[in-house]
């Protein structure tokens, strides 16, 4: 069986202001036991610290990985809307209309 894949909100955190790093909305797959995920290129192994869950392997850079909301509030004090990543856009825009996340019973 593969990485569960999921549609997901990912937040830079190292290096700006709070919650003004830049965003995505992307596919993020994960290992089963959820303790690391691939986005980009980039290895994120799970980790618990004020303002981040997971950072990247290699360059030790801090991100927030967590599901999109419908109400597209992802981002707390900005920098505005997060990018979408052209895969994950036409799924990304049935969520914002109602329908559940890929691989998720209830949005």
């Amino acid at each position: 069986m593969g990485m569960p894949r999921r549609l997901m909100f990912v937040q830079l955190k190292s290096g700006y202001g709070t919650d003004r790093g830049p965003s995505w909305i992307c596919w993020v797959d994960f290992t089963r036991s959820w303790a690391t995920a691939r986005f980009h290129g980039r290895e994120l192994r799970r980790w618990r610290v004020v303002g981040a869950n997971f950072y990247d392997a290699e360059t030790g850079e801090e991100f927030w990985v967590s599901g999109p909301k419908q109400d597209r509030t992802d981002t707390r004090y900005g920098p505005g809307a997060p990018e979408i990543d052209d895969d994950a856009r036409d799924a990304y825009e049935k969520f914002l209309n109602g329908a559940p996340l890929p691989g998720r019973t209830n949005g």
